[in-house]
């Protein structure tokens, strides 16, 4: 009896798994990057005279930062391509306009050579001044050309020295122009000024801040952002929105990117064939000090500008990135030459500045544009949003009925063997 009770429990068990297994067939992702561009990676790393400090793990923050970039270096994917920039290496003067320049190429950004990067690595000693925005500028140069993942990781251990160039606006600047590169940053024992600045680095590119005050973390982290750099990205393609319909840019189904001047509007143009559906979001971040209290609106709209639907949402500070999306189904037509019709965007927001910020550039804005083919039929009109769902639940139903059969057969059979025995 205990044996064909398992097996009853078995053969229930084997169809559910048949059922997920078809319910959940094996495909490729819409939007799946096909470039074939190696990622790159820039360490930019402060030599200061700050870094020869001794507050991580008993040593110099000099000494831990070249511990883990041996290891870093070491864990390296071979598919990346890696490259070492260094500020404040080679100038021990006074003066500040020769301090401010003192960024260098320890190991262009290529295929790697780890025994030649240690080395380079090996040789540095804490030395000058903290050009942070000069350095993000000559890192950017490292990383141009190709359609692969870009990413900075900047390692210091005290803000910029070299005002007026404000790092934050260099890092603003370099997404302003719309080649898919990331800055993330790492500060060694910070305080409350170098952790604002940093923040605001990684903030205006999409990246991350970490503060750091061991040298395993130190490690980890910059080995995550390391093998970040290698995992599949869709870059998006930079655009310029117009101020009117009339002027806009048409645009294919992709992920674009933009800026958007504050309580400015944005518009693009998008072509819908008879029997399409359009699919459009649209991401807004506050790289900056913004007031709160603020909203985004994505409306489709004709060409003579009859509003067909919008999205809208609200925030109130609590986070940077604030997006909202819509849908727009364009009926089958019966002329088998009809036109397409052509969707005007307006991307509306309503983000105020803080005192004293700047409002150039604009803030950055992420849209993604999906034109895909729209519901034919009268039963996929009726699905009530569940699309293929309904299979999953035909099967569910399916695999709940043949269960509930074997369980009754099981029931009844051990209810006869009671009554025998």
């Amino acid at each position: 009896m205990i044996t064909r009770t398992r097996l009853a429990a078995g053969a229930c068990a084997l169809l559910a798994a048949l059922a997920a297994g078809m319910a959940f067939p094996v495909g490729a992702s819409a939007g799946e990057p096909t470039g074939e561009d190696a990622p790159k990676v820039d360490l930019v790393l402060d030599v200061s005279g700050s870094m020869r400090t001794r507050d991580i793990d008993g040593g110099t923050r000099m000494a831990a930062a070249k511990q883990a970039f041996n290891e870093v270096l070491d864990a390296t994917p071979e598919e990346v391509q890696l490259g070492i920039r260094t500020l404040g290496a080679d100038y021990p003067g006074d003066d500040r306009k020769t301090g401010c320049k003192d960024t260098a190429q320890l190991y262009p950004v290529g295929p790697l050579d780890r025994t030649e990067a240690k080395t380079a690595v090996a040789t540095l000693a804490p030395t000058g001044w903290t050009p942070i925005g000069p350095a993000l500028l000559k890192a950017a140069d490292d990383l141009d050309g190709g359609d692969g993942s870009k990413r900075i990781v900047l390692i210091s251990d005290g803000e910029d020295t070299c005002a007026p160039l404000d790092p934050c606006e260099v890092a603003r600047e370099i997404a302003a122009k719309g080649i898919g590169l990331t800055i993330d940053t790492l500060g060694l024992v910070p305080n409350t000024k170098m952790r604002q600045q940093l923040s605001c680095i990684a903030e205006a590119t999409g990246g991350t801040y970490t503060s750091v005050e061991h040298t395993d973390e130190l490690t980890d982290k910059v080995n995550q952002l390391v093998d970040r750099a290698a995992d599949p990205v869709v870059t998006p393609v930079a655009t310029e929105g117009a101020d009117a319909c009339a002027k806009a840019p048409t645009l294919k189904s992709g992920l674009y990117t933009d800026r958007e001047e504050f309580g400015r509007q944005r518009w693009y143009r998008v072509d819908v064939e008879p029997g399409q559906e359009l699919r459009a979001s649209v991401s807004v971040g506050a790289d900056r000090a913004v007031n709160p209290s603020y909203g985004v609106l994505l409306r489709a709209v004709t060409v003579h500008g009859r509003e067909i639907v919008r999205g809208e949402a609200a925030g109130d500070g609590r986070t940077d990135v604030l997006s909202t999306g819509l849908r727009y189904p364009k009926a089958e037509s019966d002329e088998d030459d009809a036109a397409a019709e052509a969707v005007c965007l307006q991307v509306t927001n309503s983000f105020s500045v803080a005192s004293g910020v700047k409002t150039t550039p604009g803030l950055p804005l992420e849209l993604t544009v999906d034109v895909v083919d729209g519901p034919g039929d009268s039963d996929d009109v009726a699905a009530f949003g569940l699309g293929r769902g309904w299979w999953l639940l035909g099967l569910l139903v399916l695999v709940g009925f043949v269960a509930g059969l074997l369980w009754g057969w099981l029931s009844r059979w051990r209810f006869a063997i009671w009554r025998t025995n």
